[in-house]
Formats: C-alpha cells, sequence, structure tokens
C-alpha cells in the first residue's frame, strides 16, 4: 500500500496532463500507436507503474484504446470531459451563441431531410409552447427544449442531435436567465410556429431564418447590455 498516495496522484496528474497535452496537440493522430510504457517513462522521467494508470485513465475516458497483442492507439485527442466543463463555465452569452448556431442548423437540416412522424413530434412540441397563467421560467425552458430538441432529432444527423441533447442543460439555464431578464426579448408561440412551418414546407433557408430570429435578437440586446455595464 502506498504510504503517501497524495504524492502518488500528483504524478499521475502531471503526467495526464502531458500526455493530454501531446493528445491535443496532435503528436499521436487518431489511429496512431503511442509508444509502450518504459518509453513514455524514461521520456516523462516517472514510473512505469505511474504511466500505466496515466493510461488507464485516458482508456475510461474513451482517448486510448488496447488492441490485445499490438499495443495501445489513440482514438481520440479531445477529452469530452473537459469539454463539458468548458461549457458549464461559460458565460451567459457563449451559451447563447452556441444556441444560435446549433438550432439554425438543426432547422436547416430537419427541412431537408423530416419525415412524417419527425413534423407530428415537432408539431407536438410546439403547442405545449402557448403561455399559461401560471407558467414559470422553468416549466416554459422545458417545453422550449422540448421543441428544439424534437428538431435536432428530425436533422437526421446523429452527431447534431447528440451535442444538442448533451448541451440541453446548459442552454435550459441559459433560457431561464433570458426569461428571467426583463431586458432581453421573449420569443414566443408566433415565432416558434415560423420554424415548424419552413420546416414543414420543406424551406431549409427559412427555417434557419427562423431560427436565427428567435436566437440572434437576444444575442444583440445582450451585446448591448453588457457594452453599457462596461463604459
Amino acid at each position: 500500500m502506498n504510504p503517501n498516495p497524495a504524492i502518488k496522484r500528483s504524478l499521475v496528474d502531471i503526467a495526464l496532463d502531458s500526455l493530454g497535452r501531446q493528445l491535443a496537440d496532435g503528436r499521436w493522430p487518431v489511429g496512431s500507436r503511442i509508444p509502450t510504457e518504459p518509453e513514455l517513462a524514461d521520456e516523462l522521467g516517472i514510473s512505469r507503474n505511474t504511466v500505466r494508470e496515466a493510461v488507464r485513465v485516458l482508456l475510461y475516458a474513451g482517448l486510448l484504446e488496447v488492441r490485445q497483442g499490438d499495443g495501445t492507439y489513440v482514438r481520440a485527442t479531445v477529452n469530452p470531459g473537459e469539454a463539458m466543463r468548458a461549457i458549464s463555465r461559460a458565460s451567459l452569452r457563449e451559451h447563447l451563441e452556441v444556441r444560435c448556431l446549433l438550432e439554425e442548423s438543426a432547422a436547416r437540416l430537419a427541412a431537408l431531410r423530416a419525415g412524417a412522424d419527425d413534423l407530428v413530434r415537432i408539431e407536438a412540441t410546439l403547442h405545449t409552447l402557448a403561455r399559461q397563467a401560471d407558467d414559470t421560467p422553468e416549466s416554459y425552458a422545458e417545453r422550449d427544449i422540448a421543441f428544439h430538441l424534437a428538431i435536432a432529432d428530425a436533422s437526421g444527423n446523429q452527431a447534431l442531435a447528440g451535442l444538442y441533447r448533451y448541451f440541453s442543460r446548459a442552454v435550459q439555464q441559459s433560457v431561464q436567465d433570458a426569461i428571467r431578464d426583463e431586458a432581453l426579448p421573449d420569443p414566443g408561440l408566433a415565432e416558434h410556429a415560423a420554424i415548424f412551418e419552413a420546416i414543414q414546407q420543406k424551406r431549409p433557408d427559412a427555417a434557419g431564418d427562423a431560427a436565427a430570429a428567435i436566437t440572434r435578437p437576444l444575442l444583440a440586446t445582450l451585446d448591448q447590455l453588457l457594452a453599457a455595464q462596461n463604459q
């Protein structure tokens, strides 16, 4: 048993930082084999056991994969956990900017690819966006996310839909913050209906423009508020 695990943990962290930087910098492209544990240990100036623990962490994170009898290969160069932590630290403005890009792209693709079942689902979520007398920002944000998720799923692009689904919690918080701030525009049912109608009519440019009509005013107004605060 290691008498001082904190020291060993710090050495593993050092190894992880070094290996992570080299992966991100492209020293070992996706699909390439990384050096052996003894080679990495000599290069980093640390023990093979420490290297082995660092490699296990990268394996668990999905950045590396072991091919039995052949070595350890690069599966990805970006740690999704780090990316999501960066997203969680992003500002409201940054959240809204990403939301704008994702929703415009999803709407355009959905207009090209949505099937009958997709349209039924989008329309069903659209109907829930009608304002209620006892509405709260939280409940409206949930329904708004469901609407845009239905469009993302209808885009036919699993990567885009998966990214939007993974990102939706951060987007949801941004929506709630925007609704709470009376200075920001508050898009309603008509603005969302314009997106659905363009998708239904298979007009990708109109669908993208309708999505932008919701998010771009939020960005413009927020920029004005931030500029005023910095004066």
